[in-house]
């Protein structure tokens, strides 16, 4: 299993960055998919979830109204939109995977409770 997130930078603050995570070797729409970040010096913590079939999203407050998390299930990706980014959004952003087939509601927040991980993206956002 391989998921490649990518898309993560140097923004300003207020500007915006769209992360992607394509994932390889796993049947992609039986999993939940959560992005976490870990800034330096903190735990990781998660931003946003979405379920199997995308018919559900969920946010950390921190995010709430400025992120958006997307699937495409036939493209095996998950995506997070990050609008009007703050310098506290700085982090390494990491796309991780849940294994859900029988779950279509819920979204896990709890990093320990996820299957698989990515490397991360590093996001940068300066004052």
């Amino acid at each position: 299993v391989q998921l490649q997130a990518c898309g993560g930078g140097l923004v300003q603050a207020g500007g915006s960055l769209r992360l992607s995570c394509e994932a390889s070797g796993l049947s992609f729409s039986s999993y939940a998919m959560g992005w976490f970040r870990q800034a330096p010096g903190n735990e990781r913590e998660f931003v946003a979830g979405i379920t199997r079939n995308g018919g559900r999203t969920y946010y950390a407050d921190s995010v709430k109204g400025r992120f958006t998390i997307s699937r495409d299930n036939a493209k095996y990706t998950v995506f997070l939109q990050m609008n009007t980014l703050k310098p506290a959004d700085t982090a390494v952003y990491f796309c991780a995977a849940d294994w859900a087939l029988f779950r279509d509601y819920d979204v896990k927040d709890q990093a320990d409770e996820y299957d698989y991980w990515g490397l991360g993206t590093l996001v940068t956002v300066s004052s």
